[in-house]
């Protein structure tokens, strides 16, 4: 069996009158694998810490060394992937944005006029080109519809908010020619932040609604708040730390802009109006109560959200294995939630 050693988090009671302790200690201990999800996953909850998490570069430049070496093994693992979802990928480019275009072989009649966009992670600094697509392969071939994945520029390129006006960009292109009701958004970890943030800017744009979004695990606040942020540190072997190489990498897209401005931090904004949401998360996710935070956000404004949390699972292991059951239920689940509100004309 797969076994974590977990390291101790220092923490201390304090004692306060007739008020709850400001801190819990917790004991060092062991987290065995969960036996209740498949092998492909317990090998991904099982993997040791990512070891890129204690990187923590401080220019553009030097992120763009380690985002390079991404692309390069990307190239080599997309043919396979695209095969297997069954899609094929072309270069465009949209609202002067660089983009690909995923088309499945197959694509339902009910679905012919419906396209989805899609927003990567990376935390702002890694996954341009190939290795922007995995998530948006895996969504057209899962969902048979088409897929438009925004490579969005990052630094050293760009500073923010250049990811966002991109994503912005190609979503008002798209306007042109596809109605709002026959439009999704999606998009994982810095793209769920980025989805969520479009979707504040289209309320002081003025433009329409897409139909529905899917934030997958979202960054939704840069300024390390949450309880998860504490529960799951050293436990998530992603992301690993609030303190790590995504922190590291936001702060450098940020540069220098207040991390809680809602463009950054989309869980400080006002959510009244937002389409549905399906989101996406797993129990030992570093970002679980960004999550969860959202979602409470959404159901205060009256919004139709709807939270999935998996077992075991840490930031994004479901992008990790497209072979793996619980990254097929995962897409089945975001896939349903999207067809029940694409090509459905909202009433004003």
């Amino acid at each position: 069996m797969f076994c974590f050693r977990l390291l101790t988090i220092s923490a201390v009671f304090i004692a306060v009158p007739a008020m709850a302790q400001t801190s819990l200690k917790v004991p060092a201990r062991e987290l065995p694998v969960p036996t209740t999800v498949s092998p492909q996953m317990q090998k991904l909850i099982g993997a040791p810490l990512n070891p890129e998490w204690v990187l923590k570069p401080a220019t553009g430049e030097e992120w763009k060394l380690i985002s390079d070496a991404r692309v390069e093994a990307a190239k080599k693992r997309l043919p396979v992937l695209a095969e297997r979802m069954k899609v094929t990928i072309e270069k465009s480019m949209m609202g002067g944005v660089k983009v690909y275009i995923i088309t499945p072989q197959t694509i339902a009649a009910k679905n012919r006029d419906h396209v989805l966009i899609n927003l990567h992670g990376g935390c702002y600094v890694l996954n341009p080109q190939e290795a922007a697509l995995p998530e948006a392969v895996m969504m057209a071939g899962f969902s048979g519809i088409k897929v438009i994945a925004v490579d969005y520029r990052i630094p050293p390129e760009a500073y923010y908010p250049a990811a966002l006006d991109d994503g912005m960009a190609v979503w008002k292109e798209l306007l042109k020619t596809v109605k709002p009701e026959n439009i999704g958004i999606f998009g994982t970890s810095a793209g769920g932040g980025l989805t969520l943030a479009m979707m504040l800017q289209a309320k002081t744009d003025n433009i329409p609604m897409p139909a529905v979004i899917a934030p997958g695990s979202p960054m939704s606040d840069a300024t390390g708040t949450g309880d998860s942020f504490y529960t799951n540190a050293m436990v998530d072997n992603v992301f690993v730390s609030s303190d790590g190489f995504c922190d590291a990498g936001t702060r450098v897209y940020a540069n220098g802009h207040d991390l809680s401005d809602p463009l950054l931090s989309p869980v400080y904004g006002d959510m009244t109006g937002f389409p549905p949401a399906i989101l996406t998360t797993g129990t030992r996710d570093l970002l679980l109560s960004n999550t969860v935070r959202v979602h409470r956000k959404l159901r205060q404004a009256g919004i139709d959200a709807a939270l999935h949390v998996y077992e075991g699972q840490s930031h994004g292991l479901y992008l990790r294995d497209e072979t793996a059951p619980e990254t097929k239920e995962v897409f089945a689940e975001i896939t349903a939630f999207f067809n029940r509100y694409l090509g459905q004309k909202k009433s004003d």
